[in-house]
């Protein structure tokens, strides 16, 4: 009988609360953000009330592009991150010059990336249709990793975490933006009132979809804290492994090493 729930788990997944087919999950999340793509901008204001802005910009901080390197931003999206890359290190280059900086925006949504190229393409950004679980790319060729607001909509997220140390150089770092869990009772109260009641009915009436965005809050609370995210990074390899937590853990920045 545990040998049967064992084998049962090992081929079921969350999405959201609901529990689905392990192999269907990837497909579920495709088709909630072939929805939302063109609203992507809109989605991650209504979320964190705009705030994802000011912690985008920390995180590009803490990567500290350098005039040379190489992105590769997974679940990238429509490339705001990979665009903030991009101009930190043009900035450095105006001072000391270097070669340009690149980066290459990896996401398994093409509708998304369509998005992201309506948005204006600039010569550094490349476009790549893939799975964060299997990048398509080869082995110790990027000098960092970020993904935002993505790592839990993945089904193997441990598998995903190695195949994103995989690519990195070693000496490479990871950064990994994601809603987490509030550190403070005073914070966790009004997150919930806003997560389970504001949130699906913003979406509602400013995308006319529900049900995304329902899910997508979902999605956060099925996510592991921050101790538990800290600890499946270091499970796929990562070294120096640590977080920041930003609006009292409402998100929080995890970073590690390639070694």
């Amino acid at each position: 009988m545990e040998k049967t729930q064992h084998s049962k788990a090992a081929n079921t997944a969350s999405f959201g609360f609901q529990t689905v087919e392990r192999e269907s999950k990837a497909g579920m999340v495709r088709g909630v953000f072939d929805k939302v793509a063109s609203r992507y901008d809109l989605m991650n204001d209504l979320m964190s009330g705009g705030v994802h802005r000011l912690w985008k910009d920390m995180v590009i901080a803490r990567a500290n592009p350098q005039p040379g390197e190489t992105l590769l931003d997974v679940a990238g999206g429509t490339g705001d991150l990979s665009r903030r890359f991009v101009q930190r290190a043009d900035a450095v280059r105006a001072r000391r010059g270097g070669e340009a900086a690149r980066a290459i925006v990896c996401d398994i949504n093409a509708q998304m990336l369509i998005a992201g190229l309506e948005r204006g393409d600039g010569a550094q950004l490349s476009w790549v249709c893939g799975d964060a679980e299997h990048v398509p790319l080869p082995d110790a060729c990027v000098d960092a990793v970020t993904i935002s607001f993505g790592i839990r909509n993945v089904t193997n997220k441990v598998q995903a975490l190695r195949d994103m140390r995989r690519v990195l150089r070693p000496g490479g770092r990871f950064l990994c933006l994601e809603f987490s869990k509030p550190i403070n009772k005073a914070v966790q109260k009004p997150y919930d009132l806003w997560s389970f009641h504001a949130i699906p009915r913003l979406g509602q009436w400013f995308a006319n979809d529900r049900e995304s965005y329902q899910y997508l809050v979902e999605s956060i609370r099925r996510f592991p804290d921050q101790q538990g995210f800290a600890a499946m990074m270091e499970e796929a390899g990562f070294a120096n492994v640590d977080y920041t937590n930003f609006s009292g853990g409402v998100a929080a920045l995890h970073t590690g090493w390639a070694v």
